[in-house]
């Protein structure tokens, strides 16, 4: 049993906070409000992804290199400077600068968390809790999850505008920036510091690097990451598409049209139950990884399983049973969830662990090249025919390319 004390409350309050993301569940909906289209959202979603893309190698090598405190820190700033934009200047052009600044807070943010906590453990002489202990601080993000739906949807309601999500969202972020300052400062990573500021930066950023080259000759780890890499970006690539075909839904049942953001409500409460399911998938992450015989068995199951419920998603559009959708897309976040602290395990496993943050954010930065092509593809092929069609496409295409990633512990 994972032991329980003040940094896990700590690691937990963090992911609670983070997912306070208000926006999230109604993203689409803002944009499609603002007479953006979906070929035009998958272009905003696809600078945002090239820009981490940009972004992701010089922020990992800066977390492992000067302190991964300040770089969370930075994260959140940026995160905020985003929320303000978004809000204030309502206009495609703008929202690409709005986009860039979220990009800079996620490459500083992504890989970076993981690594303290997986240093952490390490310190601790708890990595063979790796698995258990991410899990349940992801339960604890998706449980942020689950509260923001309310209170997003309860922010739109008496709003009456989705802007005021972007607006709300900044109140929980400076709270974790103020929670990133209290972390211990043996979670920065171990670095040997020399005399001076560019001497200090010179030789630390030639250490990471040595040990990331060195990591990356293993064939495993090349695969591991591919396959985690490209299974999160074909789900943060049709996750959001799921608002939409709610809001048809919604706006189908015969006492509420007309009825002005009432469907946000319904809409908020939907995605408030789809998380306290993935929350509960997270805690048991571990109990889902010993149902498998190795953790490549997991990893490779997982992927077709959450691949193929993409593809039944097209399906059931064509077919106009978009209740059915709704339910898939819920197991799939589910999967997701348990799947992630296997992947985050498995790559622990086959990396130097001083490293890690930069590590992470080379398997971030290649699920962001996936995104960023698949996006615009997207958000085209939805307006040209319809998302039915989109997400058929975009699935099989992911399920020619599994032989080339799947996972084996025993490589030639």
């Amino acid at each position: 049993m994972i032991p329980k004390n003040l940094q896990l409350f700590k690691f937990s309050a963090y992911g609670f906070l983070k997912n306070q993301r208000f926006f999230d569940i109604f993203i689409f909906l803002f944009f499609l409000e603002q007479d953006i289209s979906f070929l035009q959202i998958g272009t905003l979603i696809s600078i945002r992804e090239i820009a981490i893309l940009i972004f992701e190698i010089p922020t990992g090598f800066v977390a492992d290199s000067l302190g991964r405190r300040k770089s969370m820190v930075f994260a959140f700033s940026s995160y905020i400077l985003s929320f303000i934009i978004f809000f204030f200047f309502p206009r495609f052009t703008v929202y690409i600068i709005a986009m860039l600044f979220y990009a800079l807070g996620d490459a500083f943010r992504t890989g970076t968390h993981k690594a303290m906590i997986l240093h952490y453990l390490k310190l601790n002489d708890l990595l063979h809790f790796k698995v258990e202990y991410y899990g349940y601080t992801r339960s604890w993000s998706q449980m942020g999850s689950a509260l923001a739906a309310l209170v997003a949807g309860g922010i739109v309601l008496y709003s009456g505008e989705y802007k005021y999500v972007f607006l709300g969202s900044i109140i929980p972020y400076i709270l974790a920036l103020i929670l990133m300052l209290t972390y211990p400062k043996e979670l920065d990573g171990e670095r040997e510091y020399k005399n001076g500021l560019l001497n200090n930066i010179q030789h630390n950023f030639k250490m990471t690097y040595t040990s990331l080259k060195m990591s990356f000759k293993e064939p495993l780890l090349r695969k591991v990451m591919m396959n985690s890499a490209i299974f999160d970006g074909l789900f943060k690539t049709v996750k959001d598409y799921i608002q939409p075909i709610l809001q048809m839904v919604v706006l189908s049942i015969p006492f509420l049209p007309g009825m002005d953001k009432r469907e946000s409500i319904l809409i908020a409460i939907v995605y408030c139950i789809l998380y306290l399911l993935t929350s509960y998938a997270s805690r048991n992450a571990g109990k889902f990884k010993n149902k498998f015989k190795t953790l490549s068995i997991a990893m490779n199951s997982s992927y077709l399983g959450g691949v193929s419920l993409v593809l039944l998603s097209g399906l059931f559009f064509l077919l106009e049973l978009k209740t059915i959708i709704i339910i898939l897309f819920i197991l799939l976040f589910v999967l997701q969830n348990l799947r992630r602290p296997i992947n985050i395990g498995f790559i622990s496993e086959n990396i130097l662990h001083d490293v890690m943050a930069s590590g992470l954010s080379v398997e971030s930065q290649l699920k962001t090249i996936f995104v960023a092509v698949m996006s615009p593809l997207m958000g085209f092929i939805a307006d040209s025919i319809n998302i039915g069609t989109a997400f058929i496409i975009l699935s099989s295409l992911t399920l020619l390319i599994f032989p080339m990633i799947k996972v084996s512990n025993k490589e030639d």
